[in-house]
């Protein structure tokens, strides 16, 4: 029986520029020196998750740009929680309490980079800042198949402390797995920190100002342990209560409460151009429906080729030359397989 392959995803490691120079150079940012609502070229207003609660039983409707609970002054993006009633049209359920959940979703996705971010932090139990990433594919799957990255974490009860995390599908915190670090900082609520990852192929580092607070390393087994070969988008936002952020209650008295950030800058190794669209258009992979050989177009030099399991398990290996760029995959099993080509240390993916 001949197989049939659904190609569900492609991880394109192209042979690309050296990479010796290690200096960075500032791809996007926004320093927020205008006035009024985020700059929706650059930010928009994440609504969605309000059906569910977020999952992580969280006490605030995050509101739409009109509520303005999120806006521009004064050189800061302010993101402001409120106890106030709001009905979320979506489910009909009304909460006690408002806030913003800001991303960059398809507005700013980046693999491989510097992210820092310029904050003071909000005061008082029950609330739940945070700086983070998430993929904007999702390649992998669904959470935490493909990933997250936690820049900045604090929960009101324990108001010093900075917590920096990663969850995938082997490590999160659902399971008790999750890895990360955290450290005391003076007084976030009332003294601006600069929150830092610096990612690439092999690591993410994470920094509060210049304190060095977690290495995560890539053990080059699977997706599982290593889904961070893909885009990420930003978030910025204040939950309230929940599942960790609401274990010793939520003090009302303290609201309204604001997180400031002064600045989101965002940077890549100088010479590297590995997320480039150009370059990522050229690379294709079909049909997506397969059933003897996959084609591969756009390689301008030969390049190794994996055909991996959606378990992470490495199924076959071939060389693809640029003049004759087919693989035979008759002997494969019906199923939904990965594709990986090449094995640079700036990849970039296709869905």
């Amino acid at each position: 029986m001949k197989a049939r392959i659904i190609i569900a995803s492609v991880v394109c490691c192209l042979t690309l520029q050296s990479h010796a120079q290690e200096s960075w150079k500032l791809i996007w940012n926004d320093e927020f020196d205008y006035n009024g609502a985020p700059d929706n070229s650059k930010w928009s207003f994440d609504t969605e998750g309000n059906n569910w609660n977020w999952g992580n039983d969280e006490q605030q409707n995050y509101t739409p740009e009109e509520m303005k609970n999120a806006w521009v002054e004064n050189g800061n993006l302010i993101i402001e929680a409120r106890k106030e009633s709001y009905r979320w049209y979506g489910d009909g359920e009304t909460k006690n309490y408002t806030s913003a959940r800001l991303r960059t979703y398809r507005k700013g996705d980046w693999c491989y980079c510097k992210i820092e971010v310029r904050a003071l932090l909000p005061e008082g139990k029950g609330m739940w800042p945070a700086i983070w990433l998430l993929p904007t594919d999702e390649v992998y799957g669904g959470w935490p198949q493909s990933g997250e990255l936690d820049i900045m974490e604090n929960v009101g009860f324990d108001p010093s402390r900075i917590h920096c995390n990663i969850h995938t599908e082997a490590y999160n915190h659902k399971n008790g797995t999750n890895k990360g670090n955290s450290v005391n900082v003076s007084l976030p609520h009332d003294n601006w920190h600069v929150y830092r990852i610096e990612w690439d192929a092999e690591s993410i580092n994470y920094y509060v100002d210049d304190t060095h607070v977690f290495t995560f390393q890539n053990e080059h087994r699977t997706w599982k342990e290593w889904p961070f070969d893909q885009k990420f988008h930003l978030l910025l936002n204040i939950a309230v209560g929940g599942s960790w952020g609401g274990e010793q209650g939520i003090e009302d008295w303290r609201l309204p409460q604001r997180m400031l950030v002064d600045y989101v800058r965002v940077y890549e190794k100088s010479g590297m151009s590995s997320m480039d669209d150009e370059i990522a258009n050229t690379v294709k992979v079909y049909p997506s429906l397969a059933e003897e050989t996959i084609s591969i177009s756009g390689l301008t030099t030969s390049e190794q080729i994996q055909i991996i399991s959606i378990n992470g398990n490495v199924i076959m290996e071939a060389k693809v030359d640029a003049d004759d760029n087919t693989l035979n995959v008759d002997g494969l099993s019906q199923g939904k397989y990965l594709v990986r080509i090449g094995n640079s240390t700036y990849p970039f993916i296709k869905k």
